[in-house]
């Protein structure tokens, strides 16, 4: 799979909550980093911390979805344009990865920080 190929892939297994297809997406000890200053917020070391991050999601935003808008790639870095909704929720977002050996190795989300922590009530 290309980069690009390997990005949808990872979106598509969220939404359809396949994890172990998710989980063979990523490198061992993925780097992601969340910004902003709510509960998920900060920089997650493996894939184990990323999916327990992950694994909290449900119970803080109802019926989340990401949706992928516009997957731009350039060799083994790709930025995505996101459309996420859920109840209480509902913007635009921006996500880079980059991938080595054909896995993600490192994933910066650029979520607007102030309508997830609002969604969340954590504010």
């Amino acid at each position: 799979m290309t980069p690009k190929d390997v990005v949808a892939k990872n979106y598509e297994c969220f939404n359809t909550g396949d994890m172990e297809t998710f989980v063979s997406l990523y490198h061992d000890d993925v780097v992601v980093t969340i910004n902003g200053m709510h509960r998920f917020s900060g920089t997650h070391r493996g894939i184990e911390a990323w999916v327990q991050v992950l694994s909290q999601v449900p119970a803080r935003f109802e019926d989340f979805s990401v949706t992928p808008v516009n997957i731009i790639a350039e060799g083994d870095q790709v930025f995505v344009q996101i459309h996420g909704k859920a109840k209480g929720l509902e913007g635009d977002f921006g996500h880079f990865l980059k991938l080595e050996n054909g896995k993600i190795k490192e994933f910066w989300i650029y979520d607007d920080s102030q309508k997830m922590a609002h969604a969340m009530k954590a504010v």
